[in-house]
């Protein structure tokens, strides 16, 4: 049990990387020389909690503009139903994610985002919809935060690096999870807003491997071309290959309900 805690950690800590310690100015400056990037995002996939992400970063002026990020895909129905219980004057049925979003930060912090894109229902078009939408406000973006699930943060950012190689990002994955084992279970070491179950998280993790690894059969170059390189060490595949053998079941395929149209 110890060992499969520590190949769920492993594959969390290579999935979902933070750049900086936090969103402020301060943090920043040393990263993109300059104390704001031009835009930050946050994106629909990811647990509440990257709400408060997004409110402690707009209150510390770390972005020039602030977008959310969203559709419907594959973890929608959760988010919905799980803003609805925290927050049940706040209707959110058939709402995108981008919306969801947006008024979890206007009932919680009496916060606006500048824009929201409300049609991507995957990661490859939540980065070229987002791509658009810049364009058409005119949105300079030489630099972007990315702010996504972490199981998802990785993926987001060669997307992004593929469809606009020249833009200086900034990872800071919406939570980072550290998983023990408590009374012969595993558990989460901290509480953390929005949580996955904990098999929906390894899940999750599980199903970003063999996207990021780039062969014949992943996203990369050297198969469908959704993102950019990426090189998968190979102690995280090691902490991968441990985790199939004892949840070959949960290995998450891609739903092709919310394959890109265009």
């Amino acid at each position: 049990m110890e060992n499969i805690a520590r190949s769920i950690n492993a594959l969390g800590r290579f999935c979902g990387y933070r750049d900086v310690e936090a969103l402020t100015q301060k943090q920043l400056l040393p990263v993109l020389g300059a104390p704001q990037a031009d835009v930050m995002a946050l994106f629909g996939g990811s647990i509440l909690c990257g709400a408060d992400v997004l409110a402690q970063a707009m209150r510390s002026g770390a972005a020039k503009k602030y977008i959310i990020v969203g559709g419907e895909g594959h973890t929608t129905e959760a988010l919905r139903q799980r803003v609805h219980r925290e927050f049940p004057d706040v209707e959110t049925a058939g709402l995108p994610e981008a919306e969801v979003f947006a008024r979890v930060l206007r009932r919680q912090y009496g916060l606006e985002a500048d824009l929201l894109e409300c049609r991507s229902t995957n990661c490859g078009n939540n980065i070229t919809y987002l791509l658009e939408l810049l364009r058409e406000n005119n949105v300079d973006c030489g630099s972007i935060i990315l702010a996504q699930d972490a199981a998802m943060q990785r993926r987001m950012a060669a997307g992004l690096q593929k469809y606009a190689p020249d833009v200086r990002i900034v990872n800071y994955a919406s939570y980072r999870a550290e998983i023990v084992v408590q009374d012969g279970a595993l558990a989460y070491a901290q509480p953390i807003r929005g949580m996955w179950e904990m098999e929906r998280y390894i899940s999750l993790l599980l199903g970003e491997i063999p996207r990021l690894t780039d062969d014949a059969q992943g996203y990369g170059p050297c198969g469908k071309g959704f993102i950019a390189h990426v090189d998968v060490p190979r102690e995280v595949r090691t902490a991968f290959d441990c985790l199939r053998d004892h949840y070959a079941g949960l290995v998450r395929e891609a739903n092709p309900a919310y394959a890109s149209r265009t």
